[in-house]
Order: C-alpha cells, then sequence, then structure tokens
C-alpha cells in the first residue's frame, strides 16, 4: 500500500510564493528551516514560551513553533532574513542600527525573536515607553538578560525613525 501523497501547500514568505510539500499541521518554524532552509528563526521551547521562534504573519509578530502551516495559508510571512525587503525595512534597518550601537546581543541566540518584536512594536507605535516595549517584548527571553540594552535600542531605533520622519 502507497502512502498518501503529501500535500502541496503555497505560502507567501519573505515576499515570495513558496510551494512545500509538509502536512498542514506542521508547526511554521519546521516548514522554514527544515524545508526552505531558512535557518535564522531559531527553535527555543516548542511550546511559545520563549518567543525566539517569532516572526511575522501580516505584520503581526506570532510563534512559529505552535502555528501550524494551514493557519498562515493566506498570511504573509516575514522572517529574518525577510525584514530587509519587506514593508518594514526602514524600521528594522533602524532597530538594527541601534542593537549594534547598542551592543545588544551577547550570545545571541534570542536576538532574532528579539527583532522580530522590536521591529512589530516600532512599526505601529513611533514612542513606546518604557510599559509598551515591556509589554511588546515581554514573551521573547533573553536567558543573558540583556534587556535594559534591548530597551534602550528600541529607544533609541524609535527616536532614529522620528528624526528621519520629521520635516
Amino acid at each position: 500500500m502507497t502512502p498518501p501523497a503529501i500535500p502541496r501547500i503555497t505560502l507567501r514568505i519573505n515576499g515570495e510564493r513558496r510551494q512545500l510539500a509538509v502536512e498542514p499541521e506542521m508547526p511554521l518554524l519546521w516548514a522554514l528551516r527544515e524545508t526552505l532552509a531558512l535557518t535564522g528563526t531559531k527553535f527555543g521551547c516548542g511550546v511559545a514560551a520563549c518567543g525566539i521562534c517569532t516572526v511575522h504573519a501580516d505584520g503581526v509578530p506570532i510563534r512559529a513553533c505552535v502555528t501550524p502551516v494551514s493557519a498562515v495559508l493566506s498570511a504573509t510571512i516575514v522572517t529574518i532574513e525577510g525584514l530587509a525587503t519587506s514593508p518594514v525595512s526602514p524600521v528594522a534597518s533602524a532597530v538594527q542600527q541601534a542593537w549594534v550601537a547598542r551592543d545588544v546581543a551577547q550570545c545571541g541566540y534570542c536576538q532574532s525573536g528579539q527583532i522580530m518584536a522590536a521591529t512589530a512594536l516600532l512599526a505601529t507605535d513611533s514612542a513606546p515607553t518604557d510599559a509598551a516595549i515591556n509589554h511588546a517584548m515581554r514573551g521573547v527571553l533573553c536567558r543573558c538578560g540583556t534587556y535594559p540594552r534591548i530597551r534602550a535600542a528600541i529607544h533609541d531605533a524609535a527616536e532614529t525613525l522620528r528624526a528621519a520622519a520629521a520635516p
């Protein structure tokens, strides 16, 4: 007896339509990493508790480790690899520059999730308070504890974006 054929699923990822031969219930994380070789999105906990696997679905941060591909069939997915060419690329650029200037990364493992969450925040809030930053970043853990540098970098990126938008 032949096993059933794996369905072909089309997803919009980083500005491209990509066809994947994966089961609809496969977590998006594994479709990205194993099927498409987009390894910037990291595996952390597998239960959406650490946020390291954060990607954007229609601009909203989601946890790829618990999101089945069937849940994002109509969404536009952006991973850390696609930020530079996404609609939020100016925001992403400001965040990445601030990350470097503030020397945010220590071990670096959580950084793709941190940058994805920070970019989503700044795409909707050009002057976030500490409370807004804490709320937006609450689900992305940093085992090295660089939270003060993360918060400062987000403030710096927001300031850069406001200055660029000023007449």
